[in-house]
């Protein structure tokens, strides 16, 4: 895996976003801050960063994430990076109840790469 991960940032390409506009609950031991999503994709979220937010890379999160009036998916995901405007989470675990309306909310983002520049 870590070969496959070494050639996608090679080639400037990533698993596909989508653009959304979300609640989104994170949670982190006794602390917990509640954001917006910015985008969502196969292998995680960018949300926008909270103003007295604590996590740093690595750290372990709950997500809760309410999309419209009926889909709530709960989910733990790893700070993969924070910058001043935004934290992005790589899902470290999805429960097997929610995996398919995660990929149902992605359609076709799901299987799809973009090119990025770096």
């Amino acid at each position: 895996m870590l070969v496959m991960n070494e050639a996608k940032k090679q080639s400037g390409m990533r698993p596909a976003r989508m653009k959304i506009r979300s609640a989104v609950l994170m949670m982190h031991g006794a602390d917990y801050w509640s954001s917006e999503l910015e985008d969502i994709s196969a292998t995680g979220v960018l949300v926008r960063r909270p103003d007295d937010f604590t996590g740093k890379a690595g750290d372990l999160f709950v997500l809760d994430m309410m999309i419209g009036d009926e889909l709530n998916i709960h989910l733990e995901a790893t700070v993969a990076r924070v910058t001043e405007e935004s934290v992005g989470f790589a899902y470290a675990r999805i429960p097997a109840e929610k995996e398919v309306p995660l990929w149902d909310l992605l359609g076709g983002y799901a299987d799809s790469l973009e090119s990025y520049r770096r």
